[in-house]
């Protein structure tokens, strides 16, 4: 909006509070909807926005980072990154891949630095941490220190699959890869996790 601040500029701008999560009433709006309404300064629909999505965008960045605090920063930064970008996005494109592609990047991001650094995890994940909200249906423990045991790049392409839903194609557009070497790195995850689950020995990356 020329001359005007948006509610989602003026939220992403200004907060970095803690968010919570509001109340919703009534039916539920299209994403794209939220957006267009976020655009004329709704903070409501900025706050219905972040509501549907915290909690697979929050649970994508714990299964990448195994790291509930950097999980939580994650997500959050995610969030304000993309309500700033929100005046730019393409309504006519699905919202969902778009915010998921800007969570698990920076979860990777993150993940590859302490890599680099030879740091262990913080706060480990564990199948009671890997739910959005109380209530949500928490993943197997076994299946979380499997996944943790992935390499970074096995692990971000089996959590987009496989958690958030992701068709390769759309995993292939979010990190900016050949589609064949998202198939790879899903076939190798996937044989890696089943190796690790039935007690077999190491994955290669």
């Amino acid at each position: 909006m020329v001359g005007t601040t948006s509610g989602a500029e003026s939220i992403a701008d200004g907060q970095t509070r803690r968010w919570t999560r509001p109340a919703l009433l009534g039916r539920t709006p299209s994403d794209g909807a939220l957006v267009r309404a976020a655009r004329r300064g709704s903070e409501a629909a900025v706050e219905q926005l972040f509501d549907r999505h915290w909690d697979a965008a929050y649970r994508a960045a714990l299964l990448v980072t195994g790291d509930r605090a950097a999980a939580e920063d994650i997500a959050q930064e995610a969030f304000l990154a993309a309500l700033r970008a929100l005046p730019r996005f393409d309504t006519r494109r699905p919202l969902r891949p778009w915010l998921h592609r800007i969570v698990v990047n920076r979860a990777i991001d993150w993940a590859r630095a302490r890599a680099l650094r030879g740091e262990v995890g913080g706060e480990a994940t564990t199948a009671a941490a890997a739910t959005g909200r109380p209530g949500d249906d928490p993943i197997d423990e076994d299946v979380v220190e499997a996944l943790r045991r992935l390499t970074v790049d096995q692990r971000a392409v089996v959590v987009m699959r496989y958690l958030l839903d992701l068709t390769p194609g759309e995993i292939a557009r979010a990190l900016d890869l050949p589609r064949g070497t998202v198939n790879s790195r899903l076939r190798r995850g996937l044989d890696a996790l089943g190796d690790d689950l039935r007690g077999g020995g190491a994955h290669d990356a």
